[in-house]
């Protein structure tokens, strides 16, 4: 394996951006630091000609190559891990991990596994339904003042990816359940939890947070992903052979 984590399985992916300039500013970051993949999520305002002009010539080619899309949910339906960027600490913002610690989580990890860098608008941040897609938060150490230009926020996250050599051996990493994956889990999950009376049906999400939190430490190969996905299915196959069962016998 090698010492520096693969950058061609980095993309960076900006969520609701508000500001053109920032995109084309963050798109020069990656360029610097050897990260060519942006994903853009329903942006305010994609005026490609200012957003070039922050770019300069030498990002261009990001800019050409960035995916938009509508929601962020299918625009990380394809990655197998996901982190997220936060100025807030607490509530439901957990397994927040120091950028040292983030790098040398995700070397083994970028071998076989694409991995997407989510970063929220300028001016409130991911949100805590973004959150619940993400495995990981991490967060930007500041002084008093904490909030970052976003362009620069992405800099400092490319270039601590892109400056860190792993001075171990890595235990290999096979690829991980993607998002479509994992969101597919989680759906079927929480239809039988309610069903068995598990957790509380006017708030399931809340409850599968803490779910959600703990398959995100470990994290899900896609393999497993159909294993827990197979006791979903034969548990509701039982549910429903106990339910005719009773009927037969009250018709008796």
């Amino acid at each position: 394996m090698s010492d520096k984590i693969n950058l061609e399985n980095v993309s960076i992916v900006l969520c609701r951006p508000r500001y053109p300039e920032n995109i084309g500013a963050a798109a020069r970051a990656m360029c610097n630091m050897g990260i060519e993949q942006l994903v853009l999520v329903k942006p305010q305002n994609c005026d490609l000609e200012r957003i070039c002009k922050m770019a300069t010539h030498a990002a261009l080619e990001v800019v050409e190559r960035m995916a938009l899309y509508d929601e962020l949910e299918p625009a990380l339906g394809d990655f197998n891990f996901i982190v997220g960027t936060t100025a807030r600490v607490g509530g439901q913002r957990k397994g927040i991990i120091s950028l040292p610690n983030l790098a040398e989580k995700l070397h083994p990890i970028s071998a076989q596994n694409r991995i997407a860098v989510v970063f929220g608008p300028e001016d409130r941040g991911l949100t805590n339904v973004d959150i619940r897609l993400c495995h990981v938060l991490v967060n930007i150490p500041t002084a008093e003042f904490s909030s970052l230009n976003l362009a620069q926020a992405v800099m400092i996250l490319c270039y601590e990816l892109f400056r860190y050599s792993s001075k171990k051996s890595q235990d290999f990493i096979p690829r991980l359940a993607n998002r479509h994956e994992l969101d597919a889990m989680y759906a079927q999950l929480k239809q039988i939890l309610i069903r068995i009376s598990f957790i509380n049906p006017d708030n399931p999400d809340y409850f599968m947070n803490n779910f959600r939190h703990f398959f995100s430490r470990l994290p899900l190969r896609a393999k497993e992903v159909k294993i827990i996905r197979g006791i979903c299915r034969q548990i509701e196959w039982y549910g429903k052979k106990c339910y005719q069962e009773g009927l037969e016998k009250r018709e008796d």
